[in-house]
Order: C-alpha cells, then sequence, then structure tokens
C-alpha cells in the first residue's frame, strides 16, 4: 500500500492507494491548525487505522507533499516514531524524473507540481488544472509538460471567511450553491455571491487563458470543493479529487531508489 501525504494549509490528507486493486482505497483529513502535535496526529491517524483495517506493515512507501514548513517536523517524526518509515519528500530536486518541468521549481508549490505531474501523466498533451483549495489555482501546462503559467486566487473558503470576519453582521454561511443568483436572505445573498461570483469567475479565467494561448486545453478540476459549483460541471473533462495524491505517488515512485526503500528528503 503506498501512502500519499499532502500537507496543504486547511488540511492534511493521508491518501491509501491499494496496489492491488488500483486505486485509492481510504483518505483521511486532519485538520491543519497551530496545535498540532505528534501526538494528537498519532491518535487520529490510530483511530483511522483501527477503523480501517490498515496496518503499518503493509505501507511499502510514504510520499509528502507540503506547503507548511511549520508543520514538517511533525510529520517527520510522525512518520519515523508510528509508521517506522522514512517517507520522500517532494522538492524542487524531484521533478527531473518525469517529463514536467518548472522554471522555477523551488518556488512553485510542491502541491500544484504534484497535480501537473498527474495531469501530464493522464493526458499527454496541453492542459489547464482548477485546484479547489484554501486558494484557488489555475496553472497551465504545456504539450511537453513545462508549467507556462500559474493564477492564484483565494478559494471559495477563504473568500467566506475573509466576509465572516472582515464584517459585524455577516455570517459563517454553508458552502451549498443557492437555486437562485438571487439573494433573498442574508445567507442566501452570500452564497449567491460567492458561488456564482466564482462559477463566473473560474469560466472567465478558463476563457481567458486558452484565448491568450491560442488554443483549446484539456481541462482537469481537483480539491476538496471541486464538486461544490454544480454549475461548472461542463467546463471540466475531469473531476478527480485525488489528482495531488496520485502526482505525490508518481513523483515518490519515480524517485524511489531501486531496492523500493524511500529516502528522507
Amino acid at each position: 500500500m503506498f501512502l500519499a501525504i499532502d500537507a496543504g494549509n486547511s488540511n492534511i490528507v493521508f491518501g491509501f492507494y491499494d496496489e492491488a486493486k488500483q486505486k485509492w482505497a481510504h483518505e483521511l483529513r486532519v485538520n491543519t491548525h497551530k496545535e498540532l502535535s505528534v501526538l494528537k496526529l498519532e491518535k487520529e491517524v490510530h483511530l483511522f487505522f483501527l477503523e480501517n483495517g490498515i496496518k503499518t506493515d503493509k505501507i511499502s512507501h510514504v510520499g509528502v507533499s507540503s506547503v507548511v514548513p511549520e508543520i514538517n517536523p511533525i510529520i517527520k517524526q510522525f512518520c519515523k516514531e508510528y509508521l517506522e518509515k522514512n517517507c520522500y519528500w517532494i522538492s524542487g530536486k524531484s521533478y527531473g524524473a518525469l517529463k514536467v518541468s518548472t522554471a522555477r521549481p523551488n518556488e512553485i508549490g510542491s502541491d500544484l507540481m504534484c497535480n501537473v505531474a498527474a495531469a501530464h501523466e493522464m493526458f499527454q498533451s496541453n492542459c489547464i488544472i482548477v485546484d479547489f483549495g484554501t486558494a484557488l489555482t489555475f496553472t497551465v501546462v504545456g504539450d511537453d509538460g513545462k508549467v507556462l503559467g500559474v493564477n492564484i486566487v483565494p478559494g471559495l473558503k477563504t473568500a467566506i471567511r475573509a466576509l465572516f470576519s472582515n464584517t459585524s453582521k455577516l455570517p459563517e454561511v454553508e458552502l451549498k450553491m443557492p437555486k437562485s443568483a438571487l439573494g433573498r436572505s442574508t445567507t442566501h445573498s452570500i452564497q449567491a455571491g460567492i458561488l456564482y461570483g466564482y462559477t463566473g469567475l473560474v469560466k472567465g479565467m478558463l476563457e481567458t487563458i486558452q484565448k491568450e494561448l491560442g488554443h483549446q486545453c484539456r481541462i482537469v478540476a481537483t480539491g476538496g470543493l471541486s464538486s461544490i459549483l454544480t454549475n461548472l460541471q461542463d467546463s471540466f473533462e475531469v473531476v478527480d479529487r485525488n489528482l495531488t495524491l496520485e502526482g505525490i505517488k508518481l513523483i515518490t515512485l519515480a524517485n524511489s531508489l531501486p531496492n523500493n526503500k524511500d529516502q528522507d528528503k
């Protein structure tokens, strides 16, 4: 079993890939917060392992993508103490083993490069990856796997929280697509404004990018919130929540040692 750990600003995602069944069999999300400790992480993961019958000795490889440097020591210690394994840390040096590249390998987020690796493996042609996470990102990839550019805007939850945090009377609302774009209550008004607004943002960004490139692109959506904007489903050829996890797996295995033991980077 392959374990992919995707440490983001909102969640740490643990994805378990079953090689025998060739599918992502289990997923655990742990909130990323300042109070996170090795002990707390071990407790959450241990309970999940018990509930799903996962044994640490069945995990063959561990790959990690992290965009939160503050929690990296915690994850490293967790892997060594609880999993009793070294983990492969994806960095700017990791991409040479695959047909994907970026002009700034140490600047672009490893999560975005994992998306690039998985999308290029999927399409083998130019594509746009729309990742609905803490930030909403558009990563543009050429036929040769080179990153042509990245656009970043605040994510859906980030936008909702910004309204809630910076206004006295506006509540934090559920991310649920309303039936009408015309708000008839405060909650409805925020949902309509954010969700229909972001629908237009995504469509406009995709149109603008492809117009500038001068050709159409394959488009894949990913991220935990990729299914929220239901009006966008026709805009994506593929919606794959596991795209980042798949990229972690591809990059880790491509960089593994011949004896199939990962290095602690």
